[in-house]
């Protein structure tokens, strides 16, 4: 399609549209979500000089920068629970199997009901056209498998979804794709291969997200022919383990000065982990576990090389949104589920309760909100439902149940509000709450009562050097109201 025919299809698509909407007028935005796994604010638009991420930097620059948004979990499936049914961990139960959109008792229901249980059900129920490419919910392709390729295939979000498109390519199945190496191998094929790193393929579409890219596009171009309003939701892999991009991201990085963890030692808290997702791969380093400071370096280089890859695969679903002429009325959200220890306190992954794992990139672009801002009030992943649902135009009383989260859309359009005090974080029986100043944690009884509580100072950086709880007891029993507040 030449630069004419372009223009031409994008004025088609949007007359079609405006028709098409009710009494005429101009119809609802689209969304564009794209999910990024394990995705710290490890990014140039966070202020980080040794991050090669140009595509998602020249979107901050159009789009608001949400420096203080926070995971409601520290892990994949319970951090999306959260986000996509508006449902906060501690009202849910969901605060801790990955599982818990499909087995358990906080499974969403396979039949009908009243009410939109997910927040894509809830734009296809207003009459949107919803499709997902890759990793939205937990599965990596919407479908309910084990990782051995067991399991039904069942919709891990029933009812969410008009189109399935994720490609699977040589990987065969979802699972296989996610957890993939080049040329079709996989960490769960039962051949034992399972490296830490790999940067052996040469181009994008040698690797899933390479393949998501190219299919996300492929959608943008068929749903700006349609000319209906669309929820796309497009889930990247990387820079979830293992450690696997183009030969190019790898030598890129490497020529980067990436320092050494800022706190590399284990701190004395209680609330750590066993980095287990981490040790269960191959590596070279003594014991599994990177403790010289060369190879503390070198994995991070490895996570920062995914990242420069899928930074590329973003910046060619953003240019095929802009080629097709649905740029300006498209809300854009780039979000990571969760965040990630990368050596700091000595670990590696994220099921911790702390600032690292905890504190995730989210970038806005709507029609009407500002441009190239930075936004310090505290979000949680629970106000990405409301806060959609608002600038859509849509019903909140259309969902199953009252959403827990709070619409932070007057904070995208530069509008006074009451920003959150806190946000709040479950991991099993242990709660986290965060205040601007403060990170409060601990461990609740069968009481709902806390025990084992820690308090940290942010004035100290983000790892957990010192709990401040005896020298700031005001401060504790505050945080700690809070938690016994929250949903």
């Amino acid at each position: 399609m030449n630069p004419l025919q372009r223009v031409l299809a994008a004025a088609a698509a949007t007359l079609l549209a405006t028709c098409a909407a009710p009494g005429g007028g101009v119809r609802r935005p689209n969304v564009l979500f794209l999910a990024v796994d394990d995705l710290r604010p490890e990014l140039g638009c966070y202020g980080v000089a040794y991050a090669d991420t140009p595509r998602l930097d020249a979107f901050a620059a159009e789009s608001v920068v949400f420096l203080n948004h926070f995971a409601n979990a520290p892990s994949c499936g319970p951090s999306r629970y959260a986000m996509l049914t508006g449902r906060a961990p501690g009202r849910s139960g969901a605060t801790g199997p990955n599982e818990a959109l499909y087995r358990g008792r906080t499974a969403l229901a396979q039949v009908p009901t009243d009410g939109a249980q997910s927040m894509p059900e809830l734009f296809r129920r207003n009459g949107y056209r919803t499709v997902l490419v890759g990793k939205v919910s937990h599965t990596p392709d919407g479908k309910v498998y084990a990782y051995d390729g067991s399991g039904d295939g069942r919709e891990e979000l029933p009812r969410a979804w008009d189109d399935y498109a994720t490609p699977y390519g040589a990987w065969r199945r979802g699972w296989g794709a996610f957890f993939a190496y080049a040329g079709g191998r996989h960490r769960e094929d039962g051949g034992g291969y399972a490296p830490l790193w790999e940067f052996t393929a040469e181009r994008d579409e040698e690797l899933p997200d390479g393949l998501l890219a190219e299919a996300a596009c492929a959608q943008l171009d068929e749903l700006a022919r349609r000319g209906e309003p669309f929820f796309l939701g497009v889930g990247f892999y990387k820079p979830h383990l293992p450690f696997v991009a183009t030969r190019g991201d790898w030598e890129a990085v490497h020529a980067l000065d990436v320092p050494p963890p800022p706190a590399p030692r284990r701190s004395a808290s209680a609330y750590g982990s066993s980095s287990g997702e981490f040790l269960r791969y191959q590596n070279t380093f003594a014991g599994g576990r990177p403790d010289a400071t060369d190879e503390q370096v070198e994995a991070r280089r490895a996570y920062l090389a995914c990242v420069r890859f899928v930074d590329r695969q973003v910046g060619r679903v953003l240019d095929a949104l802009e080629r097709n002429g649905l740029a300006d009325d498209t809300i854009v959200v780039v979000w990571g589920d969760h965040g990630w220890h990368l050596g700091d306190s000595g670990l590696w992954g994220k099921h911790t309760p702390h600032e690292r794992a905890l504190h995730s990139a989210l970038v806005v672009r709507a029609p009407g909100a500002r441009r190239g801002a930075h936004e310090e009030a505290l979000v949680e992943a629970l106000d990405l439902y409301p806060t959609l649902v608002d600038l859509a135009g849509l019903e909140e009383r259309a969902t199953r149940w009252p959403l827990d989260g709070v619409s932070f859309a007057p904070l995208l359009r530069g509008e006074p509000c009451t920003p959150r005090a806190t946000a709040i974080a479950r991991w099993g029986r242990v709660v986290s709450v965060r205040s601007r100043e403060h990170r409060w944690i601990a461990t609740l009884g069968a009481d709902g009562e806390p025990a084992g509580a820690e308090l940290y100072a942010l004035t100290d950086g983000p790892d957990p050097r010192r709990d401040v709880a005896a020298d700031a007891p005001a401060v504790a029993a505050r945080l700690a109201a809070a938690s016994r507040d929250a949903p």
